[in-house]
């Protein structure tokens, strides 16, 4: 049994896909794509050159688009300000007074919490969000 072009093209697709779920580096699976490519224009009847021209540039294209994607999109906050790790991000706490420093307790889930202004200005008795969490300490702002 002979093996085709296109063939291998599909066979070198699949184990890019096939690596990338062992790495979780999508980069790879824009260079699967790009062997998808090849392995369309081997279906076409395009010469080797042309496959490997259409594989590169598909291929190529797709990594430099998810990278300028990637590099344009916004950075993941950090985890102690981030709601996705930290369910307590964005939630409110009622503040009855502050202390000179900054600092305050507030009781938050059935606990006293230390707790420090994060913002600008003067503190002010009030309703406060939670922006982050510092060991045990509450970052809040308006």
């Amino acid at each position: 049994m002979e093996m085709t072009l296109s063939t291998a093209w599909w066979i070198a697709a699949g184990l890019l896909v096939a690596i990338e779920l062992g790495t979780g580096s999508f980069y790879l699976l824009m260079l699967a794509i790009g062997c998808a490519a090849g392995a369309i224009a081997a279906h076409l009847g395009l010469g080797g050159s042309a496959q490997m021209v259409a594989a590169a540039g598909v291929g190529g294209a797709a990594v430099a688009l998810w990278h300028r994607k990637r590099s344009l999109g916004t950075r993941a906050l950090p985890a102690n300000a981030n709601p996705d790790v930290l369910m307590d991000i964005g939630q409110s706490v009622q503040v009855k007074h502050w202390h000179a420093d900054g600092s305050t307790q507030v009781q938050y889930r059935g606990a006293e919490w230390q707790a420090r202004f994060a913002g600008t200005g003067a503190p002010t008795a009030g309703r406060y969000t939670i922006r982050a969490i510092e060991g045990s300490r509450l970052l809040l702002d308006h």
